[in-house]
């Protein structure tokens, strides 16, 4: 009895060193980054608006009076985040550059308190090529409590305000917003530059500030889309015939 219980033992042994190789044959031919890249978006980084040459932008105003208008202004001391000034990628250091870089300025005007809006728009809607995931601008705040939004169109035609912030601070501020996924987009209507398209950018006044003149002043228009669903065999021929 005791030589069968250790024929036993040896053999589970045996099985158990057996399974502990396989499994750590299974684990070298494994690669590292295939649990971290396997179902992730690869997002693309594109530019809408340098500002450089902003002139065609036309500004409109839902309030009768006062001067509403944009101009293309050159760049004075540095822009960085006023809350974290190390923000700054390598291509927004190489470019925001003083005396070389311009900015688009917007001069506005609210009769009085209430929900009047300044439109800032581009002579034509951008086209969002793939799935769009995050708008960004760099803003130049004048401490007024309005809202910055932006205005998009989804495939259907309908349009859609998203929040970007409060102008209520001092200096620069790179500004963000989720495109969220309730907003209608569709990978098979990009073929057909059916997809989202960026109409515009727009302040609406704050209830409790002071009516009068206010200045905002933007650069670096840029959205994050998501173009994995776009790229298979065969996605080079259009569907445009």
């Amino acid at each position: 009895m005791v030589r069968i219980a250790s024929k036993k033992v040896i053999v589970s042994l045996a099985l158990a060193l057996l399974l502990a190789g396989f499994s750590g044959v299974a684990a070298q031919n494994t690669k590292p980054d295939d649990a971290g890249t396997q179902g992730q978006a690869t997002l693309e980084d594109i530019l809408l608006n340098d500002f450089e040459n902003a002139e065609d932008w036309r500004a409109f105003s839902t309030s009768p009076l006062g001067d509403t208008k944009i101009r293309k202004v050159i760049q004075q001391g540095a822009i960085e985040d006023v809350f974290n000034p190390q923000e700054l990628t390598a291509e927004e250091k190489e470019r925001f550059k003083p005396g070389a870089n311009h900015v688009l300025g917007v001069k506005g005007y609210f009769k009085d308190r209430g929900f009047d809006r300044v439109e800032v728009k581009p002579p034509h809607e951008y086209v969002i090529k793939g799935i769009g995931r995050q708008l960004s601008v760099w803003v130049l705040g004048r401490n007024f409590r309005h809202t910055l939004y932006a205005k998009f169109r989804d495939y259907k035609g309908n349009l859609h305000k998203l929040r970007l912030g409060r102008l209520n601070f001092l200096g620069w501020r790179k500004l963000t917003l989720t495109v969220p996924g309730w907003l209608p987009q569709s990978t098979r209507f990009s073929l057909l530059d059916k997809n989202l398209h960026f109409v515009s950018l727009y302040v609406e006044s704050d209830p409790h500030e002071v009516g009068g003149e206010f200045y905002f002043y933007v650069d670096d228009l840029r959205i994050k889309v998501d173009k994995s669903e776009m790229m298979y065999p065969g996605s080079l021929i259009k569907d445009t015939w």
